[in-house]
């Protein structure tokens, strides 16, 4: 067993997964065509603007979207297929201008290229690829972090330590405020 899959309970444990979510994880399943996503306004779902605070996502703007064809069933055709997320990732031109509106509406101060334009549920764990309510300008210097969870998070679905919707709900809980 690899030293990798010895360290995800830890790992797991002191980002709090330990105990259930106290806030709502159920998941949310993408329905809409990219054209009529990009046209949403997150931040019209919030009184007030939409932050991302310590790089993690505003849960009323972000709270985080599932790809309807991944499921537990589904998981070693898809999420564990070597090289499947290629497949749904959204193209740049649509990722860049998102983050761009994005941080207008957030009022996420500073150039773009400090910016990742992040999937709050990644690709690898089942994430909706374009639905703007999975995505968020994330700071770039905090990327590595939330990488390493979700590294953690696909190989334990991948090896059946954890399930899908477990590990979904364990990002949404970890990376909003």
């Amino acid at each position: 067993m690899s030293r990798r899959v010895l360290c995800l309970p830890m790992l797991l444990a002191l980002a709090g997964c330990g105990a259930a979510p106290a806030a709502d994880v159920s998941p949310v399943t993408a329905s809409a065509s990219p054209a009529q996503l990009l046209s949403a306004v997150p931040s019209e779902l919030a009184a007030e603007p939409c932050r991302v605070v310590d790089a993690r996502a505003d849960v009323r703007c972000t709270p985080g979207v599932v790809n309807p064809n991944v499921t537990q069933d589904t998981i070693h055709t898809t999420i564990c297929a070597p090289g499947w997320t290629e497949t749904v990732r959204p193209p740049v031109s649509y990722t860049a201008a998102l983050k761009l509106r994005q941080m207008r509406d957030f009022a996420e101060p500073g150039s773009p290229l400090s910016y990742k334009e992040d999937h709050l549920v990644p690709l690898s764990i089942g994430g909706a690829p374009s639905d703007p309510h999975n995505l968020f300008p994330q700071p770039a210097a905090k990327a590595t972090e939330k990488e390493e969870l979700e590294d953690h998070l696909h190989q334990a679905i991948c090896s059946g330590q954890m399930t899908l919707t477990a590990a979904q709900a364990t990002m949404r809980h970890n990376w909003t405020h």
